[in-house]
C-alpha cells in the first residue's frame, strides 16, 4: 500500500506563533480545508524567527511563508528565511509583516540599499523603505488591481480584487530600485500603492501586504494559499527528502 503521508509535501512556517494573532489560529483549518477540498497534504512546522536566522534553517522544505506577526523578534531570522527560499528557489510566499521583510531583503540584498530599515522595527534609522501607512489598515478591506500577465493575476484569476488587511506598514521609496533590479510590484491600491510583489523566473514567489490567509471563514482557502501549497507539492516531488523535526 502506498504511503500517503510520507508524499506529503513540508512547508516552514516562519513567525512567532501566537494564539492573539488571527492569522496563526487559521493555519490548522487551511490546512485541513486543502487536504480535504483540494487533495494538497502540507505537513507544516513552526519556525520561531529567532530559529529561522541559523543555517539551513528553512533549507530542504517544499515551502516558506512568512506570516504576520510583526516586529517579529528576530527581524534578521525573517529576512535569512526570505533569503534562503529566494536564492534556493523554494515556493515562497509572504503575507503583511511578511511582504514587508521580502522587500527589505530584496532591497539589501539585492540592491545594495544596504542601510534602508523597517521603521517599526528600526525607527531611528535614517533611510527607510517601509513606513507606516498614511491611513491604517487594520480591520480593512480594500481593492487592488493586479497587473495582466503577472503571476498574481494568473494565481487570483482576475485583474481586480478586494482584500482583506491588518497592518499599518507599508512600502514608501525605493520602488524604482526595486523595479530595476527584477522585483515584480504587480499589485496595487486604487491610490497607486504597491500591495503584491514577485518575483520573474522564480518556481513560486509571490508576497502581498494583504492576508489572504483571512479570507472567509477559513474553509475555502484564498487562491494564494492554494497556489502555494501546489507549488510546495510539486516541489517535494522533484527534490530528494531530507529528515526534519517533528510537524505542528
Amino acid at each position: 500500500m502506498t504511503n500517503t503521508a510520507a508524499r506529503a509535501a513540508r512547508i516552514a512556517l516562519v513567525g512567532d506563533r501566537s494564539p492573539t494573532v488571527v492569522s496563526h489560529t487559521r493555519i490548522p483549518l487551511l490546512l485541513d480545508a486543502l487536504a480535504e477540498r483540494d487533495r494538497l497534504v502540507l505537513d507544516a512546522y513552526w519556525i520561531p524567527s529567532e530559529e529561522a536566522g541559523d543555517t539551513d534553517a528553512v533549507r530542504g522544505f517544499d515551502a516558506v511563508w512568512v506570516l504576520p506577526g510583526s516586529p517579529y523578534r528576530s527581524e534578521a531570522g525573517v529576512l535569512s528565511a526570505i533569503r534562503t527560499a529566494r536564492e534556493a528557489g523554494i515556493p515562497f510566499l509572504g503575507t503583511c509583516g511578511g511582504f514587508q521583510h521580502t522587500l527589505l531583503e530584496y532591497a539589501r540584498n539585492v540592491c545594495g540599499l544596504t542601510r534602508v530599515a523597517h521603521a517599526e522595527n528600526d525607527p531611528g534609522a535614517e533611510d527607510f523603505l517601509i513606513t507606516p501607512l498614511a491611513c491604517s489598515l487594520i480591520g480593512h478591506e480594500a481593492a487592488v488591481r493586479v497587473e495582466p500577465g503577472s503571476l498574481a493575476q494568473t494565481v487570483i484569476g482576475a485583474e481586480r480584487t478586494v482584500e482583506r488587511y491588518f497592518c499599518a506598514y507599508g512600502p514608501s521609496r525605493h520602488l524604482d530600485t526595486l523595479r530595476a533590479h527584477g522585483l515584480r510590484l504587480s499589485g496595487h491600491d486604487e491610490d497607486g500603492h504597491v500591495r503584491i510583489a514577485e518575483l520573474p523566473g522564480h518556481p513560486f514567489f509571490l508576497a502581498s501586504l494583504f492576508q489572504p490567509e483571512l479570507a472567509g471563514d477559513g474553509s475555502r482557502p484564498h487562491p494564494m494559499v492554494r497556489a502555494l501549497a501546489r507549488a510546495a507539492v510539486a516541489h517535494a516531488a522533484r527534490e530528494p527528502r531530507q529528515p526534519l523535526g517533528q510537524p505542528v
